[in-house]
């Protein structure tokens, strides 16, 4: 079974890879930033974030040399910013440190930080062309249907299992042409919906379509307790046009990014309910303000493993005796996409 399904995967690619940018190259600060963006991100969206970054950052010492708050707000949007973090520690650590020498080996690749064992694989195979397997999610996927496997791929078993196969198949004479003509396979050929197995060239041998388990593999444990959060924000609005941000500095979600003055609470509240808070009542204090709720319906921002649900209340006033932005400095700050689009509809309609 496993005889000629590298040939098949790799002849198939010749004939259907896209043209992206990171392939044409073997300089591994462009394949490194290319893997970190696309970590949890389909490549429509990172597409134009690789290009913004190699733009605004061509070497990996421009990038070192950038603040944390340019990149995050180059960043915006993609989500996980613990990524866009560690990527500027790696860059310094690369440029100060290496001298802007990249590791050469998976071992020493795998010691940056950001850097796990999927990427580390995908830089020593793409940039040195080392027989390093990739297993990311497209591959469980085809491995996972052509040969059967069962194992859930979010267990602690399935890594092993499946990069042990990935070894057996990997071409030898050409890794890095083949670990991402297995990707492509599953990003294009061998979709997680609605595959078109009628014409896949793997169909003849494909265990799944056999025995019509295609739309059953690959298999995953149940998912995580989804957490839901209720978040409000206070924004202020004074008469000359300004407002008030703070930097989120807990660990958690959007760490060191800029958001409005927050108060959470267990459940969705209503305006009696905020006014009886103490975090709202301190921020009030000795003020003078006409409160509104800017969305008739909350919005609900959907993470990994947590559901927010989000109110912007809007306080107008004459002034606020605090440190203080305009609208306009307001949209030169890294901020969550749902801050971003707030601040977007808030600014259209208000000034």
């Amino acid at each position: 079974m496993k005889n000629g399904f590298s040939e098949i995967i790799m002849d198939w690619y010749q004939d259907h890879k896209r043209d992206l940018p990171w392939r044409s190259t073997k300089d591994p600060y462009r394949i490194w930033l290319s893997e970190i963006i696309l970590q949890q991100t389909r490549v429509a969206q990172g597409l134009p974030y690789f290009k913004h970054f190699v733009e605004k950052y061509p070497s990996v010492h421009d990038l070192a040399k950038a603040s944390e708050q340019d990149i995050l707000k180059v960043w915006q949007g993609l989500g996980y910013y613990s990524r866009a973090r560690n990527l500027h520690t790696t860059a310094q650590y690369v440029s100060n440190t290496l001298k802007g020498i990249f590791p050469k080996t998976y071992e020493e690749l795998l010691k940056l930080k950001g850097v796990g064992d999927y990427t580390a694989s995908a830089i020593a195979s793409f940039a040195y062309n080392l027989p390093t397997p990739t297993i990311d999610g497209n591959v469980f996927r085809v491995l996972a249907r052509f040969f059967g496997i069962a194992t859930p791929i979010n267990s602690s078993k399935a890594k092993k299992e499946f990069k042990d196969l990935a070894r057996e198949l990997i071409d030898l004479k050409d890794p890095s042409v083949f670990n991402q003509a297995i990707m492509e396979f599953g990003a294009l050929q061998c979709t997680p919906k609605s595959p078109d197995c009628m014409h896949c060239p793997l169909s003849d041998a494909c265990v799944a379509l056999q025995k019509n388990q295609v739309s059953k593999l690959p298999k995953k444990d149940k998912k995580t307790k989804i957490k839901n959060r209720f978040l409000n924000y206070l924004v202020v609005h004074t008469s000359d046009q300004k407002t008030v941000l703070t930097q989120r500095k807990e660990k958690g979600i959007w760490r060191n990014l800029y958001q409005f003055p927050l108060v959470e609470t267990e459940k969705e509240i209503g305006y009696k309910d905020l006014f009886k808070q103490t975090l709202f009542q301190e921020f009030t204090k000795d003020k003078g303000f006409t409160l509104t709720l800017f969305y008739p319906k909350t919005c609900v921002h959907k993470l990994s493993h947590q559901h927010l649900h989000i109110q912007f209340w809007v306080l107008s006033c004459g002034s606020w005796d605090a440190p203080s932005l305009s609208w306009q400095e307001v949209q030169k700050y890294p901020v969550p996409i749902v801050i971003h689009n707030f601040i977007e509809d808030f600014v259209a309609a208000k000034i």
